[in-house]
């Protein structure tokens, strides 16, 4: 008998998510698809990679737009779908109870990738668009600084780096904050909050695509990873240097 969205829902989110959106608007819709696949030969690596070549059409689709009047909700249409899917990969191998390291690891390799394909073609749309050279100078910079905090964050979490046995476990990497204290630990807090919801699968880029205004998605999002990267390089200065 195959499972009920709500059975697959409850049994399959994380436990602690990394943001609202996630928890109570893709995961749901994700659940719907685990329903619908839970009892085929559909295995979260094909979902994980599902989700990576729409993601290439959704990029495809926004850096032509301007070209061929392609309306940009058209694009964010696509982006969710593909966030969906990559909710809906770990959510089946949790279901599955075959979640495993090999496979999260496919899935951040593929959602970094991601991220600095939609941030390059988001600097093509609005070079296209506009034809101001800078946006294509942004989204060097930005991209540049997309890809080096997923570096960053790829060695930092090496076993061999932090000293310490794995903590992986079948939801992946924890998605939860180190506690507050104090005034400093506060604003601490409030920066890191701030930035899993600007930097992670930015949920708010639809929002951003039907108001016509990505510009402010590459100044936003490049902004909030090139602090990361300085914040990251001072550490690695400190503990190698």
């Amino acid at each position: 008998m195959a499972p009920t969205v709500f059975e697959v829902y409850q049994r399959s989110k994380k436990r602690v998510d990394i943001n609202s959106f996630t928890e109570w608007v893709a995961r749901p819709l994700a659940a719907v698809l685990v329903a619908r696949v839970a009892e085929t030969r559909v295995t979260p690596n094909q979902l994980t990679l599902a989700s990576a070549l729409l993601c290439i059409v959704a990029a495809t689709y926004l850096a032509i737009g301007p070209l061929w009047a392609l309306p940009a909700w058209g694009f964010a249409l696509l982006f969710l779908a593909s966030f969906v899917l990559d909710c809906a990969d770990g959510q089946l191998a949790r279901w599955r109870a075959i979640a495993s390291p090999a496979g999260h690891l496919l899935d951040y390799l593929m959602d970094e990738l991601k991220a600095t394909l939609i941030y390059v073609s988001v600097a093509v749309h609005m070079w296209l668009r506009d034809g101001a050279a800078h946006w294509l100078l942004l989204g060097c910079v930005g991209g540049l600084c997309v890809a080096t905090g997923t570096a960053m964050t790829t060695f930092l979490r090496r076993t061999e780096i932090t000293l310490a046995p794995s903590t992986w476990t079948p939801e992946g990497d924890p998605a939860t904050l180190a506690p507050a204290h104090g005034v400093l630990g506060a604003i601490r807090f409030a920066a890191e909050w701030l930035g899993r919801q600007v930097i992670h699968y930015p949920q708010y880029i639809w929002l951003l695509a039907l108001a016509a205004r990505l510009d402010l998605y590459l100044w936003v999002y490049g902004g909030a990873c090139a602090l990361y990267v300085g914040k990251t390089a001072l550490g690695m200065l400190r503990r190698f240097g």
